[in-house]
């Protein structure tokens, strides 16, 4: 291997990384911090049940007009991601990821129960040694009651 060419990344090293920001993803939405998800979104093109979004505001904005947030500035969720299987290319500096998503809700009136669970797909780029999102698509293929999730449903009930 030549002095000048770049030494690839110690795997493991990369697996934890990538392992953190989809665990900074749930952290952010349970806490309802919608700037923060923009900044970790900030690359990427996030696909929920609408367009594709992309960009610091846009993803900012699709948050606050999507979900509900109560008194305490959080949508009173927690985000569990489980089955996580992450494939790296060390030299390309890519990764993709699957994982499976279950959002419990609890509130004053409603017990802690499941609202929704599905998968997420996500796509990774490594930039100045640094792992970030470049694209989140989650599909949820399993509803139950988001009345006090979701604005669009609530809107409804």
């Amino acid at each position: 291997m030549s002095a000048s060419a770049p030494v690839p990344a110690d795997p493991m090293l990369s697996y934890r990384a990538i392992e953190n920001l989809i665990a900074r993803y749930a952290e952010l939405v349970d806490d309802g911090d919608f700037a923060g998800l923009a900044v970790l979104l900030a690359d990427a093109t996030f696909t929920g049940s609408g367009e594709p979004v992309s960009g610091r505001e846009a993803i900012e904005r699709m948050f606050q007009d999507t979900l509900i947030v109560y008194a305490d500035g959080t949508p009173r969720t927690q985000h569990v991601t489980t089955n996580v299987a992450i494939e790296v290319d060390e030299q390309a500096g890519t990764a993709v990821s699957r994982s499976y998503v279950t959002v419990l809700q609890a509130l004053p009136g409603l017990p802690l129960q499941p609202v929704a669970a599905g998968r997420y797909r996500d796509r990774f780029r490594r930039r100045d040694g640094q792992w970030h999102f470049a694209e989140r698509r989650v599909s949820i293929n399993l509803i139950g009651d988001v009345s006090r999730h979701l604005r669009q449903a609530a809107a409804q009930r």
